[in-house]
């Protein structure tokens, strides 16, 4: 996707970034990332980012637990960007340097508290088998109950559709940064 110039934004694409500014992540967001391929499609990118707000701001599970979540897909996705973006909040919000350091190698994290291998056992069996087990579905549904699994659900859906969105369009990470995976990409 070209990169875009907010001086020669389109109406609907200048009310998209206006929205996106107003909202939780703040007027310094910039056109980088997924939002801005999203700016090349206004409509769904108001829908997305809406989504995604909510996703990031307003769910009930802890910030540690969501951002560990969204580690994990773009871990199993190797979305560079969405990595590059989430570690440091992660490790802001409390999930261990050992910890993130396995996911970004691919590892289950060993040292992982409980409630975040919970999430992790689920994250991976869904991706993987496209389902969960009982066992692991009530193993997480003990920490967030039946409105946070729903949000744990929307919150893998949107940053998964992030991670697609970020690799069909190789969004790269800033210039000068190293990327976090090196296994061969397509």
């Amino acid at each position: 996707m070209p990169d875009l110039d907010e001086a020669t934004l389109a109406p609907a694409q200048a009310e998209l970034l206006a929205a996106m500014r107003a909202g939780p992540r703040g007027a310094g967001l910039s056109l980088r990332g997924p939002f801005g391929v999203f700016m090349h499609a206004p409509a769904f990118g108001a829908l997305a980012q809406a989504l995604g707000a909510h996703c990031r701001f307003g769910t009930s599970i802890p910030p540690r637990l969501s951002e560990f979540a969204i580690l994990v897909t773009a871990r199993f996705w190797r979305a560079h960007y969405e990595w590059h973006v989430h570690a440091p909040i992660a490790a802001k919000a409390g999930v261990k340097p050992a910890t993130i350091a396995d996911l970004k190698a691919g590892r289950t994290p060993a040292r992982a508290r409980a409630d975040e291998k919970a999430v992790h056992a689920f994250v991976t069996e869904l991706y993987a088998k496209k389902r969960v087990s009982d066992r692991t579905y009530a193993r997480v549904h003990k920490l967030f109950g039946d409105a946070g699994m729903v949000e744990l659900a929307g919150i893998l859906g949107y940053y998964a559709l992030v991670a697609m969105t970020l690799d069909v369009f190789r969004v790269p990470v800033p210039e000068g940064e190293p990327l976090p995976f090196t296994e061969p990409t397509i």
